[in-house]
């Protein structure tokens, strides 16, 4: 008889005893009966694992549910492919496209072919998808010869993911299928339809909007999202990059194997450079007739609101202003002063991070037109420097101020609302990995952060992944909740810029250790970048935001 194998259930904080084979579907019934939410995969060492991975040694088992980061994404992922496999039983002849985010926890989709989803299609598709998941249909992944999914992809025009297949060969390859459906998702699914058990669809705009639950209140549906201004960015810039001919991975690494990678960087740096300039013709005009001299620059982590500040600065001295730049990071409290989260770590996303007196004071100051010496934050030692180079603002001064809180109104009440001129700055990816498979802005920012963190804070990936679920929540709390305030989003994401990032970022990934439960992302990017051809970095100008994460900068 084959001795019991032992499994510690990270869950329970104990060990238990499992029959070899056991797959960890009937482990998570065993112990997840209480559980608030249904179990979605594990991490099995540190790994992911579908639920119907089999034990067959000692291992160290982790469920997870929607509440985590790694959780929330296979409810995503899973959800896409039942609404792919209903949008194929509905309208078999036309492609569903998953075309970005919205909301804090929703995604606006198209279906090629249906010029306007009316109520009665959005509610056709959303009994057709409640139908799949009452029949608790299977999901199976299988691994097959990449000249065998490239067949079905031919069959189905799935001329995405042929792209991507082609640029990026492979012996082997995953598919996955829902009935008669074929997907391919980068990242595990749940085991059946059955675990989704709640989801909303709206009509929304040319499309409609996939409504899921939140990771921070599961029992949440966010319906009736106004995101106009948000949405009008997403739009812009994916027509954007569709006339750039890179709306997905595979035709961005397809131009850059043909060696057009140089055309396509210059294109996109006069296509941000174009926008810095109507931004500036805005605040100019603001400047003239409302008097305006304060702009507030915000986003989250990594949007590049440095960079966009200084370049901003440049196009607003071409009219004639004269700029003066303020970081918000320069008045972080000294370290061990700034406040705490839930979890006992700082909370550097939190506004009482600002030393708010001081930076209000310096404020009240300059606009009276006083000399004020402004401080430095060390990132490395964790505290305030002085380094007496006062600024001072004269009749054509124009003050921006960058940081997270810059549109949270607590951060400037002294000066009026219609005196601020606000710009909220993220990371809008508008490439895809293929039409069903969109790429997270935040592993875009994730990336960026990385590289940056490494080469001018000094901190290593395994660090930075750790902090990153902290960003999340600040970033949740004290962001987001403002970003629809601004008179002008702008998308500071470039095209090329992963396949530039690919290099720096893997060989910080692949120093994280097995032993972490951070492996698992690391492990999760790596896979997510070997999609991507590199680009060389000698090819980005130094006056790009990119050069912010990658060094070279030409305003540093």
């Amino acid at each position: 008889m084959t001795e019991p194998i032992q499994v510690v259930c990270e869950n329970l904080g104990r060990t238990l005893e499992v029959a070899m084979g056991t797959p960890l579907s009937e482990l998570a019934r065993r112990i997840g009966a209480d559980a608030p939410h249904p179990f979605l995969a594990a991490l099995v060492d540190n790994r992911i694992k579908e639920l119907n991975y089999r034990i067959h040694t000692p291992v160290s088992v982790r469920f997870i549910d929607i509440t985590s980061f790694e959780g929330i994404r296979v409810y995503q992922r899973t959800a896409w492919f039942l609404l792919q496999k209903a949008v194929h039983d509905l309208h078999p002849d036309c492609k569903l496209h998953i075309r970005h985010s919205m909301g804090p926890s929703g995604f606006y989709c198209e279906v090629e072919g249906i010029a306007e989803f009316d109520r009665a299609e959005a509610d056709a598709l959303r009994q057709r998808m409640r139908d799949l998941v009452a029949a608790d249909l299977p999901i199976v992944r299988h691994k097959l010869l990449t000249s065998q999914v490239r067949e079905i992809y031919a069959a189905q025009k799935a001329e995405d993911k042929i792209a991507l297949l082609d640029t990026r060969p492979r012996l082997y390859s995953c598919l996955y299928t829902l009935d008669d459906t074929a997907g391919y998702f980068y990242g595990s699914l749940a085991p059946s339809t059955g675990y989704l058990d709640r989801f909303e669809i709206e009509p929304y705009y040319n499309g409609f909007y996939l409504s899921l639950p939140r990771r921070t209140a599961p029992e949440t549906l966010d319906t009736g999202v106004d995101q106009e201004k948000m949405f009008g960015i997403f739009r812009e810039y994916q027509s954007w990059v569709a006339l750039m001919g890179v709306p997905t991975v595979g035709r961005l690494n397809a131009e850059v194997l043909a060696g057009n990678a140089g055309g396509l960087i210059l294109v996109a740096e006069a296509f941000h450079e174009r926008k810095f300039a109507e931004v500036a013709d805005r605040i100019e005009e603001a400047n003239r007739t409302n008097g305006t001299r304060t702009v507030l620059i915000s986003g989250p982590s990594s949007s590049g609101k440095t960079t966009s500040a200084k370049r901003l600065a440049i196009q607003l001295g071409v009219l004639g202003l004269h700029p003066v730049l303020i970081s918000l990071d320069d008045y972080f409290v000294d370290r061990e002063q700034t406040p705490k989260d839930e979890n006992g770590d700082y909370d550097y996303e939190a506004l009482e991070s600002i030393d708010l007196p001081l930076f209000n004071d310096h404020l009240q100051r300059l606009m009276r037109g006083e000399s004020v010496d402004i401080p430095r934050y060390d990132f490395i030692t964790g505290r305030r420097t002085w380094h007496n180079a006062p600024l001072q603002l004269d009749e054509r001064s124009i003050l921006i101020i960058e940081g997270i809180h810059g549109l949270n109104p607590r951060l400037t009440p002294g000066i009026p609302d219609e005196q601020k001129f606000k710009i909220y700055i993220s990371c809008f990816t508008s490439v895809a990995m293929d039409n069903l498979s969109r790429i997270s802005t935040t592993d875009n920012r994730l990336l960026r952060r990385l590289t940056r963190d490494n080469t001018q804070r000094g901190s290593d990936a395994l660090n930075t992944l750790t902090r990153w679920p902290s960003v999340r929540r600040g970033e949740e709390r004290h962001i987001f909740p403002y970003q629809e305030n601004a008179d002008v989003m702008f998308n500071s994401s470039l095209p090329y810029e992963i396949a530039v990032l690919r290099p720096y970022a893997e060989k910080l990934l692949r120093e994280v250790p097995n032993t972490v439960p951070e492996y698992d992302e690391a492990r999760r990017l790596l896979k997510f970048l070997d999609n991507f051809i590199p680009i060389t970095p000698e090819t980005v100008p130094p006056t790009s935001l990119l050069r912010e994460f990658i060094g070279g900068s030409a305003f540093y």
